[in-house]
């Protein structure tokens, strides 16, 4: 089991940057895979980037070149550098852990943090 919290959300202009973190409640090298997704309003939620345990990285090819996935094992922490920010990037941001067990797999939400891009 592991609990997540996500922080640094705000109001940003477009054209900026935001980082955003999410805090884990244990050794995040312990988690299979770790991940951002993103919910606008309306639509589903989607992935943006995600991050294995052995470092392999993933991104969605909307935010290509604009977001990068990173992480500190000394704070259990995963971080979402976003940069060149569009209205369209407004959204809820959530962070999401997968843990396999055996052939099991567990999904672990955090509760989000909103961003929202506009002048």
């Amino acid at each position: 089991q592991v609990q997540l919290v996500e922080s640094g959300g705000g109001l940003v202009q477009p054209g900026g940057s935001l980082r955003l973190s999410c805090a884990a409640s244990r050794n995040i090298f312990s988690i299979s895979v770790m991940g951002w997704y993103r919910q606008a309003p309306g639509k589903l939620r989607e992935l943006v980037a995600s991050i294995q345990s052995g470092g392999s990285t993933n991104y969605a090819d909307s935010m290509k070149g604009r977001v990068t996935i990173s992480r500190d094992g000394a704070k259990n922490t995963v971080y979402l550098q976003m940069n060149s920010l569009r209205p369209e990037d407004t959204a809820v941001y959530y962070c999401k852990a997968r843990i396999v067990n055996a052939t099991i797999m567990y999904d672990y939400w955090g509760q989000g943090t909103q961003v929202t891009v506009s002048s």
